[in-house]
């Protein structure tokens, strides 16, 4: 049996000595971390992945708080369900759960049902702001100047002499820009 921990901050600038520390605190001897800096938005983390790989029947995942492990509630029952499966225990030091108790899968649901709701909030909330800098006419995005060849380089593609793939890695935007500026040709 192995206590496994997954430390996970969302960019590469934030540190993960607090949740060391709450392990720590709570007397937690951690046998295997896996930490990484990536945002936790899907299960696309090659860290998450391999300590997923790792873990085997009778082991303990120990995480700071269930929103490191996951952004979403789906996301988050897939994984416990995955270790479940394997025989793997999942325990939080923030929230104080034990997924090996069903006072403990049941808060995972509760608790992970209420970070997805606060996620949803705020995006509401950024949105409206938006729209209201807008119709204010204080929000715009940045505009990427077309080059001085763009045409040149429009024919090109016209003519298929260059993929929009080629043509958006050469001007350096990406295709979503590219194919913005192609339209307004139309």
């Amino acid at each position: 049996m192995s206590n496994v921990a997954y430390i996970r901050v969302s960019t590469v600038e934030q540190n993960t000595a607090r949740q060391e520390e709450a392990f720590r605190q709570a007397g937690i001897k951690i046998d295997k971390p896996f930490t990484e800096k990536v945002s936790g938005k899907d299960t696309n983390r090659p860290q998450l992945q391999a300590m997923l790989d790792y873990v085997r029947e009778g082991d303990t995942v120990f995480i700071e708080s269930y929103s490191r492990l996951a952004r979403n509630t789906r996301d988050l029952l897939n994984i416990v369900d995955e270790l479940e499966k394997k025989g793997v225990t999942v325990r939080s030091v923030k929230e104080n759960f034990d997924t090996s108790t069903p006072q403990g899968r049941l808060m995972v649901t509760f608790m992970q049902g209420i970070a997805q709701f606060e996620r949803d909030l705020i995006k509401e909330r950024q949105a409206e702001g938006i729209a209201i800098a807008k119709e204010q006419g204080k929000f715009s995005k940045p505009t990427t100047p077309k080059p001085a060849d763009w045409q040149d380089l429009y024919s090109k593609y016209k003519t298929r002499q260059m993929t929009a793939t080629a043509l958006a890695k050469q001007l350096g935007i990406s295709r979503s820009l590219l194919y913005k500026w192609i339209r307004e040709e139309a």
